[in-house]
């Protein structure tokens, strides 16, 4: 695997810092995102939450937004945006387009699954942000799916076709 210099990719557990819930925004990209968003809830339950409804476009790749519905304070808080499967980037870098213009500032990204391609396009359009990972795969297939990763997340987690 080969990474851009600069690049911050992180792997969850390795940080030393706490947060606390009262100025958290969890903010999951629907609908795959909910699931892993659920168990961050579980563990702060005092944070705010924040849902983003995007989808990418299939023949495009592009994120097409249908919902956003955010705390009006994003600027005061730290806000992680939960997409489990970082592929292409588009849709996560559209989510953290969408927060920015509504003032956010202090910004995070936690996925499950990771592709490099994915990484350099997001961290080329949003160097301030940093993701969180638990894994990198090196290639996306004709779709854009990372391989091998776990197909469509939404589908996987809803269990729908």
């Amino acid at each position: 695997m080969q990474l851009n210099a600069g690049m911050r990719v992180a792997a969850i557990g390795c940080s030393l810092e706490r947060i606390a819930g009262k100025k958290l925004v969890i903010a999951p990209i629907l609908r795959a995102g909910v699931s892993v968003a659920e168990g961050m809830l579980d563990l702060v339950p005092t944070a705010r939450v924040a849902h983003i409804g995007l989808y990418r476009e299939p023949e495009t790749l592009t994120a097409v937004e249908y919902f956003f519905k955010a705390p009006a304070d994003l600027a005061e808080r730290l806000i992680i945006v939960v997409v489990p499967v970082l592929a292409t980037g588009n849709t996560a870098s559209a989510a953290v387009i969408r927060l920015k213009e509504r003032g956010a500032h202090n910004v995070r990204v936690v996925c499950l699954i990771a592709a490099v391609a994915g990484i350099e396009r997001f961290r080329a359009a949003h160097p301030d942000v940093p993701i969180w990972t638990a894994s990198i795969d090196e290639t996306l297939d004709e779709k854009a799916f990372i391989v091998p990763g776990l197909g469509d997340a939404g589908d996987r987690a809803c269990g729908t076709r």
